[in-house]
């Protein structure tokens, strides 16, 4: 069991003298750990605290009531929600509690602002003047992938730009867009069947290459496993790999990369602490 406030408190006051310092350190902590305890759910509220972002709602298999009061608890604490793989009638539910929430059902995302900004800030994140990702696609049926790696960015707040159906079949395709390609901090490279766009793009660019591959093929692809392996066994240097169809896991990486997150964090968290 976690340790409660007054005892916290009590081991804090061994090294804080003053009171206001250790209140706010307390506070600091708690918040870290906070949680929004519903019936089939414990919501890490604290998790943007630790982690940059809050807990994102995977939404396959879920109640769609269930899911709002996810959502509900999220944004009573002023944070922005992000659903993934989710239904029409799940979305559905979300909407009618949340008429701005974004649904894009090619993603299967919602993303329901927070209580502070608008969906307009949302789509902010793809039109800011300074492009920070590229999500790439190496062919149209990469799509509802990719889509998810941009609908995260933008729940980060992380300007992206999609460019797709630029895989190796045609590889002239991917000459116009190098030199954008070479001004961005991340790129999410999404492909399918023998999946190697990767490993090109990344010969191209100096900055990271998070390689998607995704469960598109013929028999041989075995739904994914060889676009993975390929983009394991890749001989880029800058390319690293999650797992298939995962465009959430892609883009998230991506988003970190790019924003720098969790650099200084403990020093940063650790001063806002104790100075409240």
């Amino acid at each position: 069991m976690l340790p409660g406030p007054d005892q916290i408190r009590n081991v804090l006051s061994n090294f804080l003298t003053d009171s206001t310092q250790c209140e706010a350190a307390v506070r600091g902590l708690l918040q870290l750990t906070e949680t929004a305890t519903i019936d089939g759910a414990d919501v890490d509220i604290g998790r943007a605290s630790r982690c940059g972002f809050p807990e994102v709602i995977f939404g396959e298999g879920k109640p769609p009531e269930l899911i709002v009061e996810i959502l509900k608890r999220q944004h009573a604490a002023g944070q922005r929600g992000l659903v993934t793989r989710i239904s029409h009638d799940q979305a559905e539910l979300v909407k009618s509690t949340y008429p701005d929430a974004r649904h894009n059902p090619i993603a299967r995302t919602v993303i329901v602002p927070a209580a502070c900004d608008t969906i307009d800030d949302v789509d902010a994140a793809t039109t800011d003047s300074e492009l920070l990702v590229a999500v790439v696609t190496a062919g149209s049926c990469d799509t509802a992938v990719a889509q998810e790696a941009v609908e995260t960015l933008r729940w980060m707040n992380v300007a992206c730009t999609l460019i797709e159906d630029v895989g190796v079949a045609g590889p002239q395709r991917l000459q116009k867009h190098v030199s954008l390609l070479q001004n961005v901090r991340a790129i999410v490279c999404v492909a399918g069947m023998e999946a190697a766009l990767p490993p090109v793009v990344g010969g191209l660019v100096g900055c990271p290459v998070i390689g998607v591959p995704t469960s598109v093929g013929y028999g041989a692809s075995f739904g994914g496993i060889t676009a993975m392996l390929s983009m394991l066994t890749c001989c880029a240097s800058n390319v690293v790999t999650v797992n298939i169809d995962a465009g959430f896991r892609g883009g998230y990486v991506a988003g970190l990369i790019a924003t720098g997150a969790g650099a200084g964090r403990v020093a940063v968290t650790s001063e806002a602490t104790l100075n409240g």
